[in-house]
């Protein structure tokens, strides 16, 4: 009995580095988009399939605070409080459905959200996380503070549609990131990079961790020494194949991937 039991064992740990190993090869061969791309399957999935705004920003937003807990887990943390960094877009969205999520794994999320959008949609989304108790504020931070209080940080300031230069509302906060040691999660894209090029200059944040979300924007080949997740478990198999995704498998039931 226990030698049926050591050989079952022993099949199953093969089978699961089997698994890694085709992921690992999937990824190799996985395509990185353009920005043009991005905003066509974007477009198709909200067109064509009939997913609602909403919908995608919570499958979105869940993955990646479900990256978050697997890279920074609260204990790993000089400190649990998550400063939250929302721009006006989506990935701003993406963001505020992050940190309700964060609220309820043990973290202190902490949203700096400067500039409100009228949508409903974003009222709702501030509403659900101020009734969770979290700090919705328009108040940038101080770099002082920041480095002082906080474990993370969480960058869902731009999105794939930004074009630098940063606005100059946004550049205080910009300064604060380039200027932090804390690790960094950038949401996609990393604010102020270029969507295709990466960094424009050696002052832009570097990510400690992206997490990039349907597929790669071509972007993350330029990262450097930072952990690279892929989040959003929702692409439906006829459009990867319409765009030659070949995206990775994801493991078991998780909502995301490790690329690296």
């Amino acid at each position: 009995m226990i030698f049926v039991k050591k050989c079952s064992l022993v099949r199953l740990i093969i089978q699961y580095h089997k698994r890694l190993h085709s992921t690992g090869s999937s990824a190799a061969r996985m395509k990185y988009l353009n920005q043009q791309e991005a905003i066509s399957i974007d477009e198709e999935l909200f067109n064509e399939y009939r997913f609602s705004v909403d919908q995608l920003m919570e499958l979105a937003g869940l993955s990646c605070a479900h990256v978050i807990a697997d890279a920074y887990a609260p204990d790993s943390l000089q400190s649990n409080k998550v400063l939250i960094c929302c721009g006006p877009g989506n990935n701003g969205g993406d963001g505020l459905v992050a940190a309700r999520h964060l609220a309820l794994m043990n973290y202190l999320p902490y949203v700096y959200y400067p500039k409100r959008t009228e949508k409903e949609l974003f009222k709702n989304l501030q509403h659900q996380a101020e009734s969770m108790g979290i700090t919705v504020t328009t108040d940038c931070p101080e770099a002082a503070s920041v480095e002082g209080e906080f474990g993370l940080i969480v960058d869902a300031l731009f999105g794939f549609s930004f074009k630098p230069p940063v606005r100059d509302s946004f550049l205080p906060i910009m300064n604060v990131l380039q200027r932090s040691k804390l690790p960094i999660v950038s949401i996609d894209i990393p604010s102020g990079w270029n969507v295709e090029e990466g960094p424009q200059s050696e002052c832009d944040i570097q990510p400690a961790c992206l997490i990039s979300l349907t597929a790669p924007k071509l972007c993350a080949k330029r990262l450097l020494n930072a952990k690279h997740y892929l989040g959003g478990r929702f692409v439906p198999k006829r459009l990867e194949e319409k765009y030659s995704l070949d995206l990775p498998t994801y493991l078991s039931n998780n909502l995301f991937i490790k690329l690296n």
